[in-house]
């Protein structure tokens, strides 16, 4: 109620405080300045530490995704090494995994 008087006026805010405690006009100015001020730099230290944890989370996932490059591409080098080693044996693993893929996304598509 003592707020609905307010009616959204900051002077009527500080009017009403006053009416309440007693405390002088510039007391409670003097308070309200304070508070947001405080209110300021506690939202500043909220985005600091927001900040920090966002570039502490890019930099894990940069680091995970350079370690998964680098697992992919050695892989890929072994693989390719293994080709140009063993080309007929190579040309046989891939035909025998592309008949094994038919067959599974064959049985799967039937069974539905």
């Amino acid at each position: 109620d003592d707020l609905y008087k307010a009616r959204g006026s900051a002077d009527q805010l500080v009017g009403v405080i006053q009416q309440k405690t007693g405390e002088s006009r510039r007391a409670i100015e003097d308070f309200l300045e304070q508070t947001i001020e405080d209110g300021g730099t506690i939202l500043q230290h909220f985005q600091d530490t927001a900040r920090a944890y966002a570039d502490q989370a890019g930099d894990t996932y940069r680091e995970q995704f350079d370690h998964v490059s680098d697992t992919v591409r050695a892989g890929y080098e072994q693989a390719e090494s293994m080709v140009q080693r063993k080309p007929v044996e190579s040309v046989a693993v891939a035909f025998g995994a592309g008949i094994i893929t038919g067959v599974v996304v064959g049985l799967v598509l039937k069974s539905r």
